[in-house]
């Protein structure tokens, strides 16, 4: 329960309701004064027309301090009748109220709403980024802010100041009233980091390991750590990385390639395709190589080099553009092994279709 305090005054009120009921004359009626069971008040002042209905000019006279902003507080209704009484004021009907409860209005302003108005005040300034990105750490803990109920302006950046070199920062946020003259004026400090969104790995990953859903996380790190190119879930999974890395490392962009589709030493098939024909046979890569990769594939029937694109997993294409065109490098190594080995693993297929290569 809030305590209050009756207020004291060094001149005595003259007259009464009463008198004021008198003072009108003739058989003209005032109401009488009805006591209030339950008071709200904006100011740290309680009055009589607070506490009573039709105080008439007693209206504004005080009687108490308020309770705290935002609190409750309860009074005896004998002890307000003989506080009102104290400054003349008599016949109150009480309606049998025991007590009476006082509130005091407030305004409330969440410690995050403060926040959240001083990394908007920092957006773009000095190098830094959305609002949305910056992570903020104060020299004192934010904490929320009562108000007297008539502050009840916007929130707005007066002043700022940012440091680009270590992201310190200082910004004043002023508060208007409908009443006073002056503001509420709030000064914070503190150190802005710009963030950015990063896939993060989960456990140490080789370069030939292709990306699973279980090995990225989502995490917030510094964009002085991750730079401009950090990666997404989406983007990350299925690619391959250039490098090994480490459990917790970001990934860049720069750190992902498309999957190898031909590893060295790997059992490829070679397909040379040219108009109105489509022969394959084994081979073993030379090279790793991802799809569009230039590889060279040695030919297990003729044991020489040849060179073709990789066109898909295991599978190394040497293509020719036209009929008329030049063989591409390593066909006639190809064709010479298919008439000099008949039990090479050979498909060849009519023009526009595509067989299956045998069995080993």
């Amino acid at each position: 329960m809030t305590a209050f305090r009756a207020l004291t005054f060094a001149s005595a009120l003259a007259g009464s309701l009463v008198a004021n009921v008198a003072a009108y004359g003739g058989d003209d009626v005032i109401a009488a004064p009805v006591l209030r069971g339950d008071v709200t008040v904006t100011g740290d002042i309680v009055r009589v027309g607070d506490l009573i209905d039709n105080a008439g000019s007693f209206a504004q006279v005080p009687v108490y301090r308020a309770p705290d902003l935002g609190t409750t507080g309860t009074l005896a209704t004998a002890q307000v009748i003989n506080a009102l009484r104290a400054h003349q004021v008599i016949g109150v009907e009480t309606r049998d109220i025991k007590q009476i409860s006082v509130t005091r209005l407030a305004r409330s302003v969440p410690g995050k709403d403060i926040e959240e108005q001083v990394a908007h005040a920092l957006e773009h300034r000095s190098g830094l980024g959305d609002a949305a990105n910056l992570s903020l750490t104060f020299d004192r803990e934010l904490q929320d802010l009562r108000l007297d109920a008539a502050f009840t302006g916007a929130m707005q950046p007066t002043a700022v100041r940012v440091d680009p070199r270590n992201g310190r920062f200082d910004v004043t946020l002023e508060i208007a009233s409908d009443n006073a003259a002056t503001p509420v004026r709030l000064r914070i400090t503190g150190t802005a980091i710009e963030t950015v969104e990063a896939a993060v790995l989960t456990r140490n990953i080789d370069r030939n390991d292709l990306l699973k859903s279980a090995d990225i996380i989502i995490e917030r790190r510094t964009k002085a750590e991750v730079g401009g190119d950090a990666v997404g879930r989406e983007a990350a999974l299925g690619m391959q990385l250039r490098h090994p890395m480490r459990s917790g490392q970001p990934i860049k962009v720069a750190d992902l390639v498309k999957p190898d589709l031909v590893q060295r030493d790997q059992a490829v098939t070679v397909v040379y395709q040219a108009p109105g024909l489509y022969l394959t046979t084994r081979g073993k890569a030379l090279d790793n190589g991802t799809e569009g990769d230039v590889v060279n594939v040695l030919n297990l029937q003729s044991k020489r080099t040849v060179t073709g694109v990789v066109s898909g997993r295991g599978q190394v294409t040497i293509q020719a553009v036209t009929a008329q065109a030049v063989a591409p490098q390593g066909a006639d190594d190809l064709t010479s092994s298919i008439n000099s080995d008949k039990s090479a693993p050979v498909s060849v297929a009519p023009v526009g279709t595509k067989p299956i290569a045998k069995p080993e």
